[in-house]
């Protein structure tokens, strides 16, 4: 989501996990955010009444979003297996808050079967894996990923406590392994189901540019900034720049 990433990738082994994204890299460069110094680790302005109150707006918000979205949520899984077969739900391994590891759910978007990303091909900002066309998401899959509906399970990650409902996007461990201590900060928060990468320009943005937008979130993060990011999310998903 910021300036682009410089990563060396020479002798690197990678495979893709069943999502598309970058699962391993045998040698890269750590990233170093911009050409800003890193910042000391410290906790955000987010204590209190403030940080129990979005918690608990996140709990009550995706109790409701799930029980109102049922109905999609059964179609969007059954076409996912009358599309390509195998199962209606993508389980990764993502860093949440501090580095934890959690299992974030997604309706699947790719072919059942996991194989290996096209080599030389890769539009993503960072370490991030992604195609403008990747051969392996399937019909139904390009639809749902283009508004975003495929994210729609991790309200459950957010009813779990896992996640927020606005946040920067949850990482990839492996990524996380990369990063410096500047962008180690984007950890001090849970990671949301929407957030500023996702009202920003998504994929279309680079590394510095993305990390500069986590950052803004993590260390100026008041009780208006959730809200308003909902409501650009809403535009955002009705007219998806850089979804992919």
């Amino acid at each position: 989501m910021t300036a682009t990433l410089s990563t060396t990738r020479r002798g690197t082994t990678s495979d893709a996990t069943g999502d598309g994204h970058l699962a391993r890299s045998s040698t890269s460069r750590r990233h170093t955010g911009d050409a800003h110094p890193p910042r000391p680790i410290e906790a955000p302005a987010r204590r209190g009444a403030a940080r129990c109150g979005k918690r608990v707006v996140d709990a009550v918000a995706a109790l409701v979003g799930l029980a109102l979205l049922l109905p999609l949520l059964l179609v969007v899984g059954l076409a996912v297996r009358l599309d390509s077969g195998g199962p209606a739900l993508f389980r990764q391994q993502r860093a949440g808050l501090h580095g934890r590891e959690f299992s974030m759910l997604k309706f699947r978007s790719m072919r059942a079967e996991q194989c290996a990303p096209p080599e030389g091909r890769h539009d993503g900002a960072g370490p991030l894996f992604k195609l403008h066309a990747d051969p392996r998401v399937t019909r139904v899959g390009r639809v749902i990923r283009r508004y975003s509906i495929d994210e729609l399970p991790q309200l459950v990650n957010v009813l779990r406590g896992e996640m927020s409902l606005v946040g920067p996007r949850p990482a990839l461990p492996c990524e996380v392994a990369l990063y410096d201590d500047r962008a180690r900060q984007r950890l001090l928060v849970l990671p949301g189901l929407t957030g500023p990468w996702q009202v920003g320009g998504r994929s279309d943005l680079d590394w510095d540019a993305s990390l500069a937008l986590d950052l803004g979130y993590v260390h100026h993060w008041t009780a208006a900034t959730d809200p308003v990011l909902l409501l650009r999310t809403v535009g955002a998903v009705l007219r998806p720049v850089g979804a992919y």
